[in-house]
Order: structure tokens, then sequence, then C-alpha cells
């Protein structure tokens, strides 16, 4: 591939795609910075999921701290945290860890298996998006990739607000 600035007769992802007027090549234009915004959404949303899950598991800490944890102690998770609710077997292995001299919050916080679903779930559609993008500048076409710059530019503007797990 080549270095090009062709606006008619280009051709992107699939033949179905072929640029026959400048208001097609807008559009594609458009379309590509619309690709590139969604793709900042959908790390923005993965990042805020994230922190929700990093308070549940911290509420639920806090809720059972190390150094008197009770088993019958804030049996109910706070509210709309039902995946962070600890069964039978989360109260065996806290008794477990105690016995064995393992101290709370030493290891990797374990999530649920739907929080996992919705994380990879959110992954995978961020890991479509950019893959297209980046298909779409291996076109080497000077516009498109502009086009994905600016969407990157709006998308850090608009979405990329939080620092260091701090909303600003």
């Amino acid at each position: 591939m080549l270095w090009n600035w062709y606006t008619l007769d280009a051709c992107f992802l699939a033949s179905t795609w072929h640029i026959t007027s400048a208001g097609m090549f807008a559009g594609s234009c458009l379309g590509v910075v619309c690709l590139v915004l969604v793709h900042e959404v959908l790390r923005r949303v993965q990042r805020d999921y994230d922190r929700h899950i990093t308070r549940s598991v911290l509420a639920r800490q806090s809720c059972h701290p190390a150094s008197s944890a009770k088993d019958s102690d804030c049996e109910t998770p706070p509210a709309g945290d039902e995946d962070v609710r600890e069964k039978g077997d989360a109260v065996r292995t806290r008794r477990l860890g105690a016995w064995l001299g393992l101290k709370r919050g030493t290891g990797p916080a374990r999530v649920g298996m739907g929080q996992r679903l919705a994380r990879a779930g959110l992954h995978t559609l961020q890991f479509a998006a950019a893959y297209a993008v980046m298909l779409l500048a291996m076109y080497y076409n000077g516009y498109i990739l502009i086009c994905i710059l600016a969407g990157a530019f709006l998308g850090a503007v608009l979405f990329g607000g939080d620092v260091g797990g701090v909303e600003l």
C-alpha cells in the first residue's frame, strides 16, 4: 500500500464501501470520526465499570475488616451489588485464610461471573472498534488518517476527563 490522497474511487474494508462521490467520501470521513469516538466511549465505559467494581469490592471489604471479621457482620451487600453477595464458600474461604494466617485484601480482588462477562463484552466491543480503525488506517489514505486523529483528539477531550480514578 502506498500513501494516497484519493477521494473518489477509493474502497475501504469491503467492496460495498466504494466511494463514488464527494458526498459519499465526506460521509465516510464523518463515519470514521464517529467510529473512533465510539472506541473512546467504550474505553470510558470500561473505566467507569471497573471503578464501580472496585467500589463494590471495597465496600464489601470495609464491611468485613480483617481485624474483626465475623461471619454474621454485614450479611446484606450494598443496594444494587447482588454480584458481591457472599456465599457459604466465601465464608469458608475466609475462615481458611484466617487459619493460614493470610490477611484480607492481600490477594487480587475476585469479581462475580456476571461482572466478568460484562467486562469481557466491553473489552470485545472495544477491541473490535480498535481493529476496524486499524484496518482503516492501513489504507494509508491521508484524509482517513486525519479523521482518525481528529476522532481520537475529540474522544480524549470529550470522554477522557477522568485521571487516576478521580473524576474531574
